[in-house]
């Protein structure tokens, strides 16, 4: 395998680090730097615009709808060097990850002048209205409706887990327009106003008091007809393509937050004394390997994207990722657990867990201070469910990869 980046990638290279190093604050590159709550709050409200202003935001997307139009290989390494120095690359994950590529794949022309503008430059606020109280893995059984009534949609129905809700400005919404089909047709994929009579949305507290995860209530909400995606009907298909940006993980840097983690594991158990025991050892070696694999395939993946492959390998290595990083971080995070010990679940301490990646979630309700390793811990058991569950990836990774006869069906009274 071929490691070296082409030249132009590299020089590529330059410009990206260039310009982070003049719009990072002073001194982000500096060993042991940290910013201070205050300091963090004013960063994330400022970055945005920065990214918007640089042009990195969904810099891969074609120029007439505000994007740089690079190519695999420049939006690559424009991940990496974002993942490099740990600088955010996004301002709305439901936004430009997943509803974004959506409509400037299915969308009308009226719809991307709309909407795409508005996702680019932080202006609107997204969330997913895709699962439901009974269905989840069964995502196509969905019971919200939406009724035609002249020019709108009127909407009735309940969605759960929808994170960000109670900020959102859009949901991108699933529901049945055609009662009379089968279950995987007559769906429709809706973009519906959040901000109006009709729709309640109520948190659901976790165990370390965060509600980013919310119940909807849809009793009459409307959204007008011109806001179908992909058709009237065909919400399945246009959901696939939301799916799939929601299970994958950038190809050379996914593995890169994992690494970090691994590295305050290390320190930690050193300084405990806990890496004299064999099985931490032997924990944290397993944790190494399952990272570097993670890495490797990573860049078959890209290299398979550079060169248009679609053999069985490259699918079924697609299948299985989601579950393979989900399932080998939620076993981290045990460890983690083992090596920080007892008194990191105490709610009257915060162990220093040297800002653990990717925990910009608050630290819970009042008189429950988190630490960030438990934060994380906390949310890791939810990542082998969102974005499809281990147990549906096993099933297509066995009917559709392996050719096994497909699972037996409970019988129907």
């Amino acid at each position: 395998m071929d490691l070296t980046y082409p030249p132009e990638a590299e020089q590529f290279r330059k410009e990206i680090r260039s310009w982070l190093e003049e719009n990072l604050p002073d001194g982000w590159f500096d060993e042991g730097f940290e910013l201070t709550g205050g300091e963090r709050k004013a960063f994330n409200e400022a970055w945005p615009s920065k990214l918007y202003e640089g042009g990195w935001i969904c810099a891969a997307w074609p120029p007439e709808y505000g994007g740089k139009g690079l190519s695999t290989m420049e939006n690559v390494v424009l991940a990496e060097e974002f993942a490099r120095a740990k600088a955010p690359l996004r301002a709305d994950f439901f936004g430009d990850t997943l509803v974004g590529p959506t409509i400037l794949q299915w969308g009308t022309e009226e719809q991307k002048k709309e909407f795409l503008p508005k996702i680019l430059n932080g202006e609107m606020a997204w969330c997913q209205g895709f699962s439901e109280p009974n269905s989840g893995s069964d995502l196509a059984s969905l019971k919200t409706t939406a009724i035609r009534d002249g020019d709108e949609w009127v909407i009735s129905g309940q969605k759960v887990w929808t994170t960000q809700a109670q900020f959102a400005d859009f949901c991108f919404l699933l529901a049945r327009t055609n009662p009379d089909a089968t279950k995987h047709k007559g769906i429709s994929y809706l973009l519906v106003p959040m901000k109006q009579d009709g729709i309640e949305v109520r948190g659901i507290t976790q165990p370390d008091g965060t509600a980013e995860f919310n119940e909807v209530f849809f009793d009459g909400a409307r959204c007008p007809i011109d806001n179908v995606v992909g058709g009237i009907d065909n919400g399945w298909v246009v959901a696939n393509t939301t799916l799939s940006h929601e299970r994958g993980m950038s190809a050379t840097t996914g593995y890169r937050r994992f690494a970090q983690e691994l590295d305050l594991m290390v320190g930690r158990a050193k300084a405990n004394g806990r890496i004299d025991d064999p099985l931490v050892r032997q924990g944290l070696a397993r944790y190494h390997t399952k990272i570097q694999i993670l890495r490797i395939n990573g860049l078959r993946s890209l290299t398979a994207t550079l060169h248009e492959r679609k053999d069985p390998a490259v699918a079924a290595l697609g299948a299985t990722n989601k579950m393979f990083w989900s399932e080998m971080h939620r076993d981290a995070m045990e460890l983690a657990l083992d090596i920080f010990g007892p008194a990191s679940m105490l709610t009257d301490t915060q162990p220093d867990d040297g800002g653990w990646p990717a925990t910009a979630r608050s630290k819970g309700r009042e008189g429950y201070p988190v630490s960030q390793m438990m934060s994380a811990f906390f949310f890791s058991r939810s990542e082998t469910i969102w974005g499809g569950t281990a147990e549906i990836q096993r099933n297509i990774v066995g009917e559709r990869v392996l050719g096994l006869p497909r699972e037996p069906k409970p019988p129907t009274s």
